[in-house]
């Protein structure tokens, strides 16, 4: 779907390389189901990696972990199983984006 303006994502940088990750925004299916997003999880990194990507260096991601446990909430209709199942997200950052993929588990 298309990602929504508005949402916003937050993060906490902690000693030893941990970085807390927050986000929250709406896509826009194809149909025009328009879908909350939550992500919530963690990056790990060494602090030069850390530091690359304060940056805003590009970074090749197996340098880093970034996973999320993703919520989805719409209204009922067509993408409903999303609600009835777990989801985990593997991030990976850009300069002035970041790429997530979703992964359902079965």
């Amino acid at each position: 779907g298309e990602v929504l303006p508005g949402g916003g994502d937050w993060q906490a940088i902690l000693p030893g390389g941990l970085t807390e990750v927050m986000a929250r925004y709406n896509i826009r299916a194809k149909d025009g189901t328009v879908i909350s997003v939550t992500n919530g999880g963690v990056r790990t990194a060494t602090p030069q990696v850390i530091d690359r990507l304060a940056k805003g260096e590009d970074v090749d991601p197996s340098l880093y972990y970034m996973r999320t446990t993703t919520v989805f909430d719409m209204k009922a209709g067509p993408h409903d199983w999303m609600r009835r199942s777990a989801f985990v997200a593997r991030g990976i950052r850009k300069p002035d984006h970041v790429i997530i993929d979703f992964y359902e588990v079965k």
